[in-house]
């Protein structure tokens, strides 16, 4: 196991991808974000995961925009490239196409759409874990892939040698517990995805969250993660409470729309273009989520 090596605990962030109004990638934007996040002590960025629009970039633009995150980072945090696909090749392929780059790991989604049987899924994640030697980060969100990746397969999965952490996206906190008592690996990394729970997923064990919020909050939840780690989990508690209209008014439409709008809002990217089939917050959503940035302390 070699997850002790890569520090992927905290509050790391999902990062959106940027795009001017022509729907390209704003490289300008996308400078400013990860200066963001480096100046507010966020742990890692995950470049090009679902939050990153991953399904509406093509191959080319997906690698460009994770090597472009790389450069601006130029070591100053680490940098996970988000891999996933549907079709175990494409990931595969894609995972390639970040060995010897500087990327620290890579966070591959479940198959979507075909929802893979367990066997499925475990040949799935073994075969690319064979043809890389970064270090994979399991991602399991059924509600956005129409399969759930069970904790039986998550511990078949530890016991890889690069297979080295999992972000559980369910909100279901019984997993935690589910998923220690079958893995027989102490470095194991579990991780939530699930900006509602994390504190809970947290105190029940997990070592970070790959957060949405910390788009638009990312100071915030870069310490309320250390208080947590720390064990001081009535502070993280106080803090976070004003952050809970915003986890939940972030997903009130479908992500990413929500935190794009945000991140323009408080002058973080220039412009909240999303590709179709993505469209940009509705008026009502624009109310809601501006009315969460009030109460968090944002606007």
């Amino acid at each position: 196991m070699v997850s002790e090596h890569f520090g992927f605990t905290g509050s790391m962030v999902a990062l959106l991808t940027p795009m001017n109004s022509a729907g390209q990638v704003d490289k300008a934007s996308l400078k400013k974000l990860v200066e963001y996040h480096i100046s507010s002590g966020t742990s890692a960025i995950v470049s090009v995961g679902t939050t990153g629009e991953n399904a509406t970039l093509n191959h080319n633009e997906h690698v460009d925009v994770v090597l472009m995150t790389l450069e601006i980072a130029d070591g100053r945090i680490p940098v996970i490239a988000g891999t996933g696909a549907n079709a175990t090749a494409e990931a595969i392929s894609l995972t390639n196409c970040f060995e010897n780059t500087g990327v620290v790991g890579c966070l591959s989604v479940t198959p979507y759409y075909n929802k893979p049987s367990q066997e499925g899924l475990y040949q799935h994640y073994k075969v690319i874990a064979e043809n890389t030697d970064l270090p994979q980060i399991l991602y399991n969100v059924p509600s956005r892939t129409g399969c759930d990746l069970l904790p039986p397969t998550i511990a078949r999965l530890a016991k890889l040698k690069n297979i080295v952490a999992v972000k559980e996206a369910t909100g279901n906190l019984s997993r935690v517990s589910q998923i220690q008592e079958l893995v027989n690996d102490e470095n194991f990394i579990l991780l939530s995805g699930d900006d509602g729970s994390y504190i809970d997923f947290m105190q029940l064990g997990g070592k970070g969250t790959i957060s949405v919020t910390a788009n638009v909050a990312a100071a915030e939840m870069a310490q309320i993660c250390k208080l947590a780690e720390q064990g001081e989990f009535v502070a993280a508690r106080s803090l976070n409470s004003r952050l809970m209209e915003l986890h939940h008014q972030l997903f009130i439409e479908p992500s990413p729309a929500p935190a794009k709008w945000a991140c323009r809002q408080l002058g973080l990217i220039a412009d909240d273009t999303l590709r179709l089939p993505m469209i940009p917050l509705t008026q009502e959503g624009q109310e809601a989520v501006g009315k969460a940035l009030k109460v968090a302390g944002l606007l």
